[in-house]
């Protein structure tokens, strides 16, 4: 069976220390609460190489004729949507933890420090602080490109969150997280530990279905049972050759 450091090691593409970060940085995605916000700091991600750092912060400009024909929105609500999340961002924190041989180190940064709206051209402007840079470089680097082109007809937040759970270990196509690292990893409530059968019916397997019809993955997985109880539940995946279906 399995396990994620086992995984990690055998893992030919990525160093064990790169993987690492990268797992731990795809995990910043889930201080993001929406489908919205998740896709507009991959906008901005995409952005990255074609704006200028002042002292390691960026400004990013996104205007709602761009945000719509991106991902396919109807242009009357892509401003009101830019809008709101860029406003939601000066409060969404990125959380990481550093594990130390004095404990876990606990770091949280907000992802935007400031922002500028321009109602009557429709654009907004998002200024992200240093920290929140160097998470969006990192992470632009292997996977921002994939996210806002394979992901652009996602509509759960399941499916993206999903998809950040397999990201990492792509090249080791297979991944196993116990009921509780899974629940959090996918951003859900709590309660969803203690029912396998809601975790399954509302969130496994749309979400499977989604990235398999949508976004030509081919996904299997299977709950770790310890007598009658699901203790963990383990993915294989590979995404198809010939990529993103037509539906």
């Amino acid at each position: 069976m399995l396990t994620k450091a086992t995984a990690l090691t055998e893992a030919s593409a990525l160093t064990e220390e790169h993987a690492l970060l990268l797992n731990d940085l795809l995990g910043a995605f889930h201080g993001l609460k929406t489908e919205a916000e998740e896709r507009i700091v991959a906008a901005c991600m995409a952005k990255l190489g074609s704006v200028r750092s002042e002292q390691g912060r960026s400004r990013i400009k996104l205007t709602a004729a761009e945000y719509a024909d991106t991902f396919g929105l109807d242009p009357a609500d892509a401003y009101q949507q830019l809008k709101t999340v860029a406003q939601s961002l000066l409060v969404r924190v990125v959380r990481r933890e550093e594990q130390t041989r004095r404990g876990v180190r606990v770091h949280l940064d907000h992802w935007a420090s400031g922002i500028t709206l321009h109602d009557r051209d429709a654009w907004v402007e998002l200024r992200f602080s240093h920290e929140a840079t160097l998470y969006m470089v990192a992470l632009k680097g292997d996977y921002s490109a994939y996210l806002l082109k394979q992901a652009a007809g996602l509509r759960s937040i399941h499916s993206w969150s999903l998809l950040e759970v397999f990201l990492p270990l792509l090249e080791v196509g297979s991944r196993e997280m116990t009921i509780d690292e899974f629940v959090d990893a996918m951003g859900v409530k709590p309660v969803y530990a203690t029912s396998f059968a809601r975790l399954r019916r509302e969130v496994i397997e749309p979400a499977v279905k989604e990235l398999t019809e949508k976004d030509g993955w081919q996904i299997a997985w299977q709950p770790v049972k310890e007598g009658r109880k699901a203790v963990a539940v383990q993915f294989t995946f590979r995404r198809s050759p010939q990529g993103r279906l037509d539906v």
